[in-house]
């Protein structure tokens, strides 16, 4: 250990002997040739330890502390080299699947140009044929009255004779009508004229599509601190002839990377993917899907009953698979490299993936529902949590630590919480039918986004698709769910 705390960093077979006080460096004898000849304070370690106190508690301390920020960071890092390698084949896949897609159309398209290829075709065979076949009768009908005419120029029978006069009379003027009405035409072709649009079309893009930093294109470029502006609200519907209830509580949604939406229908028992138009485009059931957390770029986790349900998109539909089940009821959850966080209505719980309890966070025993939806900050430092029953917004450490209280006149029976990638905090109002905007701190209003007058009603849920910029708002109503344009 000696040796190794000893021999200098820069050049490895020489001894650390000088300490330059003017650069707060360790020095060995080549270091003060090469780079230290001009310093003033130039001394011996040996006589400079004499005048310095070292605490090496402290120091042990300060070097665990930075240890343990760079196996957290180390950590993050394989995660997320986790992630990308599994975003690639994922994207590689959708790449392949769109290929497909293409080659289905183009297929498509040769099938429906082959076959009217054929129509023609046989179109032109076949009023070919009948002409071969009309001219081989007259053909055979004029020959054998040929014949006869030329065997009856030897006999004198003139009632054969006017009888084979009349017929081949008849005979000519039908040839000469058919060939008059049929004139020789020139030699039947097919012409093919090529859709040149189709290759002009793909021969302007260079790519099937654009390949973007997922990070990049998720954050809003503003300031988290500065209020979203909403410039208009439209409402769609989410209804789906199966549901059996006309009552729609949509207690949470999640955007995916892709742009895909999915939401928690629970009094339908459903969890709902939409498409870019916003319409129901596939379902699976679900035991009273609550909240939904994304868990990679095509797999989210929704909370049901006592458990998690892994819920996976493939090619546009919605694959369920394992299920974990815990010890408590789940109603909110929340996901952050790694670690999974989930309220039970009075406690808040973090887990590892595979559904083992890592601690019991945060409780507050004050009522019913005093814990129920969760989000976790970008940066993973901080995690807000909703209190119905006290009409409040909770701030906690990563350790369970609370930061902060925050409630508001507007804030009313809050329910639904979310964090955009970027660090903005949206929060929903059930009875203030309200979504408002506080600080990363959770301590301030920064203003309410929507009101009951923009055509909110009782909000549950909402969430922030950065792909299109809108917020959208899960309601408890009929059967719709607000979207919420941004500026």
């Amino acid at each position: 250990m000696e040796d190794l705390l000893l021999k200098c960093d820069v050049h490895n077979d020489k001894i650390l002997e000088f300490f330059c006080q003017d650069h707060s460096q360790l020095c060995c004898t080549a270091c003060v040739l090469l780079n230290h000849r001009q310093c003033t304070n130039m001394t011996l370690i040996c006589e400079s330890v004499k005048k310095m106190s070292l605490d090496m508690k402290h120091l042990s301390i300060n070097l665990h502390s930075i240890l343990g920020e760079i196996n957290k960071f180390k950590s993050s890092q394989e995660t997320s080299i986790q992630f990308v390698e599994a975003s690639y084949n994922e994207k590689m896949q959708e790449i392949r699947e769109q290929r497909k897609k293409l080659n289905a159309a183009l297929d498509e398209l040769e099938n429906a140009t082959l076959k009217e290829l054929d129509e023609i075709r046989t179109t032109l065979q076949t009023s070919l044929k009948k002409d071969m076949a009309n001219c081989n009768r007259l053909k055979d009908e004029l020959k054998q009255l040929s014949e006869a005419v030329n065997v009856l120029c030897e006999k004198s029978k003139k009632e054969i004779e006017f009888i084979a006069s009349r017929k081949s009379l008849d005979k000519i003027q039908e040839s000469k009508t058919y060939l008059k009405e049929n004139p020789v035409k020139l030699q039947s072709s097919i012409i093919y004229k090529a859709n040149i649009d189709i290759e002009r079309f793909l021969s302007q893009h260079e790519s099937l599509g654009r390949i973007v930093d997922g990070m990049q294109s998720l954050t809003l470029k503003i300031n988290p601190e500065q209020l979203l502006t909403v410039k208009r609200n439209s409402r769609y519907i989410v209804k789906m002839s199966s549901d059996t209830s006309q009552i729609f509580s949509i207690y949470g949604i999640c955007c995916l990377p892709s742009g895909q939406v999915i939401v928690t229908d629970v009094k339908n028992k459903n969890v709902k993917l939409l498409d870019k138009h916003n319409n129901v485009c596939s379902h699976c059931e679900c035991d009273y899907p609550s909240g939904i957390c994304q868990i990679t770029s095509s797999e989210v986790a929704v909370a049901v009953h006592s458990g998690v349900q892994f819920i996976s998109v493939s090619n546009g539909k919605l694959v369920t698979g394992r299920k974990v089940q815990f010890p408590h009821a789940a109603y909110g959850i929340a996901f952050h490299q790694g670690a999974l966080y989930v309220t039970s209505g009075t406690a808040l719980y973090l887990y590892t993936l595979t559904g083992s309890l890592v601690k019991k966070l945060y409780e507050d025993t004050h009522g019913d529902l005093t814990v129920w939806q969760c989000a976790v900050s970008p940066s993973g430092d901080k995690i807000y949590v909703t209190n119905q029953d006290q009409h409040k917004l909770i701030t906690l450490a990563t350790d369970g630590t609370l930061i902060s209280t925050f409630t508001d006149p507007e804030l009313k029976d809050p329910r639904g919480i979310h964090v955009t990638p970027a660090g903005h905090v949206l929060v929903v109002g059930f009875d203030s039918h309200t979504v408002m905007q506080v600080d990363g701190e959770g301590r301030k209003k920064l203003g309410t986004l929507a009101k009951q007058k923009d055509g909110l009603q009782s909000p549950l849920s909402v969430c922030c698709n950065t792909n299109t910029h809108q917020i959208i708002v899960g309601q408890c109503n009929n059967n719709t769910i607000c979207v919420m344009e941004l500026q």
